[in-house]
């Protein structure tokens, strides 16, 4: 299973300053696209949500994970934002007067590594468009799988486990919760038919 580690070059503190740099030239509210764990596990005070829609991006469980959900001895995986097509998922905004305070601890939870790039995106809502907050995932990235087969998903599945738990119960609370605000993500539910048959 490849471990390999994040370019030394990538500094998750640069990425946070030029982030909070942003936004501060936007203007009022923090919006941030939520497309896995932010869903059902969202991070501080949310003071909005709506569904939304990106485009030129996609959700896909193709991301190496070494700590949250995962180790460097065993890899799991996370979800990524990678490039085509599209995500439905939803906005969450948080209060100007919180948003200092929220976007360092969002980045001790997304950027232990800095892995993502982070990227503002349109979102489309039934409100209208909002520049959000995404977390994207470059295809050359070393953090990047490719295509796995059959049997790395099942092995992945049964052993992987990080600081935030499993691999597997990652994936299935966001199958979950997706379909719970009416997401049918049909390439995470065959994923999961790799799952092993534990009776629950």
């Amino acid at each position: 299973m490849p471990a390999q580690s994040p370019s030394p070059k990538r500094c998750g503190e640069t990425f946070l300053r030029q982030t909070l740099a942003a936004w501060s030239q936007q203007g009022g509210d923090l919006w941030v696209f939520a497309y896995a764990s932010l869903i059902w596990r969202p991070e501080g005070t949310v003071q909005e949500v709506r569904p939304a829609r990106v485009q030129g991006y996609h959700r896909a469980l193709k991301m190496w994970s070494r700590v949250n959900r995962g180790t460097p001895e065993t890899p799991g995986l996370v979800f990524a934002l990678l490039p085509g097509g599209c995500c439905q998922g939803v906005v969450q905004r948080i209060a100007r007067a919180d948003a200092q305070h929220y976007l360092p601890q969002l980045w001790l939870r997304e950027m232990p590594n800095p892995v993502y790039d982070p990227r503002w995106l349109t979102a489309h809502t039934p409100q209208g468009p909002v520049k959000a907050l995404a977390f994207t995932l470059a295809r050359h990235s070393p953090s990047h799988t490719g295509t796995l087969t059959d049997a790395q998903y099942r092995h992945i599945f049964a052993h992987a486990r990080g600081r935030f738990g499993t691999t597997l119960d990652y994936a299935r609370q966001t199958h979950l919760h997706l379909q719970r605000i009416g997401i049918q993500d049909h390439a995470l539910g065959r994923l999961l038919t790799h799952a092993p048959n534990t009776g629950d």
